[in-house]
C-alpha cells in the first residue's frame, strides 16, 4: 500500500514555518509514514534552507495533483507570494499574512480533491492576517469556511502523547466566550470529540471528561449557575446519544484523572495552558468537525529565531506521525 501523502502548509513565511516544515519533509521519521508535499513560495523556503545550510532538490509542481515523490527530493506544491527581494525573515507585515493563509488553502484544497489525505500547517502570525484585512479567529473556523462546513460545527482538538484537548470555544474574548456556552454547543463538541476519537482509531467507545466553566464546577452553585444549568444537561444529552461523557469536572483537577480519551474544556485558557506546561514543544492542533483531516502546530510563528537553525521541528513530526496512521487506516 502507498503511503499516504501529507500537505504541509509553510505557515508564516517571515517566521520559523518554512524552516519547521522543510525539517519536516526531510525527517527520516515522516519519510517513513507518508509522502510529504510542502505547500508555499519556493523563494521563501530556499532562503530559509540557505540560511540553515539545506540545499534540497526541490520538486515544484503547479497543481497538487501533478506532485512527484523521489527518493532524495523534496516535493513542493508552489505558490506565488514574493516578488524578487521582498522577502524578509523576522518580521509582521500584510504580505505573510496573505502567504500563510494562501498555502493553507491551497493545501485544504489539495485534501478536498483527494491530491492528498490529509494537511497539516506551519505557525501563522495572527497580527500579520489582521494587517492583511483578513478576518481570521484560528485554523478551526478557517477550515470551516474552505470546506464549506458551519464555522459553529469546527472545532480544536490539542494533541500531544495520549492526552486529547478539545476546546468549545476557542480565539474569541472571555465575554463573548461566556455568551457561546450553551447546552447546544457543549454537547455538539462533545459529540464531535466522541466521532474524531473513533475516526483516529483511539477507540470505538471513547470517554470523554468534561471541564466546568466556573471555579470547582461551580461548587454546588456557590461560583455560578451554568455549570449545573448549562454544562451537566449537555453531558446529559451526550449519554442519551451513547456517548461516554462524565463531569463536569473543576479544571484544575480534571488532567489529572486517568482513564479518559479525550478532555473538554470550556475556552481558550483551559486548555492551552495545560497544554503548554505539559508539553511546550510538542503540542500539535487538529481541526475536527469538518470533512479533512487538518493538523496544524500549537507554538508561535517565532519571528526572533527565524533563519537561525534553531526552531524544534518534533511537534510538526508528531503530527504527522498522528495523521498518517488515519491515512493508512
Amino acid at each position: 500500500m502507498a503511503l499516504p501523502r501529507i500537505a504541509i502548509a509553510l505557515g508564516d513565511p517571515s517566521g520559523i514555518g518554512p524552516e519547521i516544515a522543510l525539517k519536516t519533509a526531510l525527517d527520516a521519521r515522516v519519510r517513513a509514514v507518508c509522502r510529504p508535499l510542502l505547500v508555499g513560495d519556493r523563494t521563501a523556503l530556499e532562503t530559509h534552507a540557505k540560511a540553515i545550510g539545506l540545499h534540497p532538490d526541490m520538486l515544484a509542481c503547479e497543481s497538487a495533483d501533478k506532485a512527484a515523490w523521489k527518493d532524495g527530493t523534496v516535493s513542493l506544491l508552489q505558490r506565488h507570494h514574493y516578488k524578487p527581494g521582498e522577502f524578509a525573515f523576522g518580521q509582521v507585515g500584510a504580505i505573510h499574512g496573505r502567504a500563510s493563509l494562501d498555502a493553507a488553502k491551497a493545501a485544504v484544497e489539495a485534501a478536498m480533491s483527494g491530491a492528498v489525505e490529509a494537511v497539516i500547517a506551519a505557525p501563522q502570525t495572527e497580527k500579520s492576517i489582521a494587517l492583511a484585512g483578513v478576518h481570521f479567529d484560528g485554523y478551526p473556523t478557517f477550515v470551516a469556511r474552505c470546506t464549506g462546513t458551519d464555522p459553529n460545527d469546527a472545532y480544536l482538538m490539542i494533541c500531544f502523547g495520549e492526552t486529547r484537548i478539545v476546546h468549545t470555544t476557542l480565539h474569541i474574548g472571555l465575554r463573548r466566550a461566556l455568551d457561546l456556552i450553551t447546552r447546544e454547543r457543549v454537547h455538539h463538541a462533545i459529540a464531535s470529540a466522541h466521532t474524531a476519537l473513533r475516526r483516529l482509531g483511539v477507540s470505538q467507545s471513547p470517554r470523554i471528561a468534561v471541564s466546568g466553566l466556573n471555579p470547582h464546577a461551580g461548587e454546588d452553585r456557590l461560583f455560578g449557575d451554568e455549570d449545573q444549568d448549562v454544562i451537566a444537561p449537555a453531558i446529559a444529552d451526550a449519554k442519551k446519544d451513547g456517548i461516554t461523557a462524565e463531569g463536569p469536572f473543576g479544571c484544575d483537577i480534571m488532567f489529572g484523572r486517568k482513564g479518559y480519551d479525550a478532555f473538554v474544556v470550556m475556552y481558550h485558557d483551559q486548555g492551552h495552558i495545560a497544554a503548554k506546561l505539559l508539553a511546550p514543544y510538542r503540542t500539535a492542533g487538529l481541526t475536527i468537525g469538518t470533512p479533512i483531516l487538518f493538523s496544524s502546530v500549537a507554538h508561535g510563528s517565532a519571528h526572533d529565531i527565524a533563519g537561525q537553525d534553531k526552531a524544534d521541528h518534533n511537534a510538526m513530526v508528531e503530527a504527522i506521525q498522528r495523521l498518517a496512521g488515519v491515512g493508512r487506516a
